[in-house]
């Protein structure tokens, strides 16, 4: 893979059927950073991760590399996993941040143990911390309506505002499909299907999927596009030239928009998707179809995200049921 090199320099990896070898004969152990490029390259083809994935785990593997040294993965103990979150504390990072740099460094072993065949400690060790569980924020029907009817889509009362119409169109769109603000981001106008409904996207994890559009969100892409001029196959544009919208830009609407209008609840393109589970979940459907909108692998993530999320439910059984004075 690399020249051979002299004395004191990095000694060439040796070509296997899976990758480089860990160890040249005579030489020493390959370092996490020199397999980090091999590692991605896995994730990318054999794991067809998506390029979200693998930025953020290049990332956090990034602050690893920071902490521990150049060290090679087969000395990585218990210890440099406590020293990781050592260092994290000391920044006051978060749970769910220090659960994404170990997560990152768990796949990484195992690639070592899976791909390179070079022995690491058991992943088993590695102790994820606890996260606190967090009631599920979503809009009821009226804070949905107040939001988009405060978006300002008009110039006038014959002209739009094509920022702003291409903003209400892709809220329409999360509330109308639930599908996560990267997938909303990656639709062609070709992709949709305007006869039934729908559009095949690919999601997370690389996974081709089936979504469906709500006949008010179909309505406001079929305006939305009817007022463009330029000729860019993304759904979602930025300026005249067709120039497909960034996830960045698009979040930053959305932080720019709130602050704009002082609204009660810290409206985020994630809470619109949970705004969508609820609503199904509160107009009775079943967790098991909810699962499928949402694109979720498992049926128990969209069990731990939205069951219980309905209190009206567990309020009506406590009134029912707690009678300390029934059957006297």
């Amino acid at each position: 893979m690399f020249s051979n090199s002299s004395a004191g320099a990095i000694v060439p990896f040796s070509a296997s059927p899976v990758g480089p070898s860990h160890e040249a004969e005579g030489g020493r152990q390959a370092t996490i950073r020199e397999l980090m490029p091999y590692f991605l390259g896995y994730g990318k083809v054999e794991l067809r991760w998506a390029a979200g994935t693998l930025a953020s785990y290049e990332d956090a593997m990034g602050w690893v590399i920071r902490w521990l040294g150049e060290i090679p993965p087969g000395r990585i103990t218990s210890q440099h996993i406590l020293l990781i979150k050592a260092e994290c504390a000391k920044r006051n990072v978060g749970p769910n941040r220090i659960a994404h740099h170990l997560a990152a460094l768990k796949a990484f072993l195992r690639f070592c143990q899976l791909g390179v065949g070079i022995e690491t400690m058991d992943v088993k060790q590695i102790r994820m911390p606890r996260i606190p569980k967090r009631e599920v924020q979503f809009l009821t029907p009226d804070e949905i309506q107040q939001y988009v009817s405060a978006i300002p889509i008009r110039k006038g009362p014959k002209s739009f505002d094509m920022k702003w119409l291409c903003f209400r169109t892709l809220v329409e769109v999360l509330l109308g499909t639930g599908v996560r603000i990267s997938e909303a981001l990656s639709l062609k106008r070709s992709s949709i299907n305007f006869q039934t409904g729908e559009a095949t996207i690919i999601g997370k994890g690389n996974k081709e999927r089936v979504i469906f559009f709500s006949p008010r969100s179909l309505s406001w892409v079929k305006e939305y596009l009817l007022r463009r001029q330029d000729r860019g196959e993304a759904l979602f544009v930025i300026g005249r030239y067709g120039k497909g919208l960034q996830q960045q830009v698009a979040l930053s609407w959305f932080r720019r928009f709130r602050t704009s209008i002082r609204f009660s609840k810290p409206v985020t393109a994630h809470m619109l998707r949970h705004t969508v589970a609820t609503t199904l979940l509160f107009n009775g459907c079943p967790i098991g179809h909810i699962k499928e909108i949402l694109g979720h692998d498992r049926l128990i993530t969209t069990c731990n995200f939205y069951l219980g999320a309905d209190k009206r439910a567990a309020k009506k059984a406590h009134g029912d049921f707690l009678d300390y004075e029934r059957g006297e």
